[in-house]
């Protein structure tokens, strides 16, 4: 596990290059839970800082991928955490599967001898206590606004605290060697992935978190606008 104060109270923790982040405030506060596997390690490294899992108040999840909502089912053993996730990429509908394909892989993982791998794939539409659709204002960082920035999957949300200038984009944004549009093989729909770039240049940004990588501290509003006008081009 590698980790990293982005900013004080504020911690990102890599487990097998995906990104959890710890906020520590009054109470504790997870944005994604990583691949299954992690506890183990997350809960060491809260305990190094003189806290208890028992803290955690709340989780989000940024969409509904493996790696970033599989360490969840260990978290809800050892936490009473509320849950919130996007609304659209847990309610879609058993028809419907947040990954890139066709429109008849959702119906097609359905059937009894996939099931079983759509269930480790995706979590269903239980597993929040609070759905998200945007423009909600969650009680962490003095005021943490759910952004919705579709295209990595349909109902993909950012996390953008306005008093620290800090926008957490999970996976609307590949970071790998520079500032990319989220993989093509990873993705349901480039055109509103470049459209939720947009969105993010409109808001006032110091520091970037990302689901995968380091996070920028330097000059994030001038990469915001490069990208856009690179995935423009």
């Amino acid at each position: 596990m590698l980790t990293l104060e982005v900013i004080p109270q504020v911690y990102q923790l890599a487990f097998r290059y995906a990104n959890v982040f710890l906020i520590v405030e009054d109470s504790l506060t997870l944005i994604d839970t990583g691949y299954p596997g992690n506890t183990k390690s997350l809960v060491g490294f809260i305990h190094k800082l003189g806290r208890s899992p028992e803290e955690i108040k709340l989780i989000i999840l940024t969409h509904n991928h493996l790696d970033h909502t599989g360490g969840l089912a260990a978290l809800r053993k050892l936490t009473s955490a509320k849950v919130a996730a996007p609304q659209i990429d847990f309610t879609l509908g058993k028809d419907i599967f947040p990954y890139p394909g066709p429109k008849s892989l959702g119906k097609l993982m359905k059937a009894p001898i996939l099931s079983s791998i759509r269930n480790r794939l995706v979590l269903s539409a239980k597993t929040p206590d609070v759905l998200l659709n945007g423009g909600e204002i969650l009680p962490v960082l003095r005021g943490l606004q759910v952004v919705p920035t579709p295209g990595h999957t349909a109902g993909s949300i950012s996390l953008y605290a306005p008093q620290r200038k800090l926008l957490f984009v999970a996976d609307a944004i590949n970071k790998r060697h520079g500032l990319h549009l989220p993989l093509k093989t990873a993705t349901t729909d480039i055109n509103e992935a470049i459209a939720s770039i947009e969105k993010m240049t409109q808001l006032d940004v110091e520091t970037i978190c990302f689901g995968h990588g380091r996070p920028i501290t330097e000059d994030a509003n001038g990469r915001l606008e490069s990208l856009l006008e690179k995935v423009r081009n």
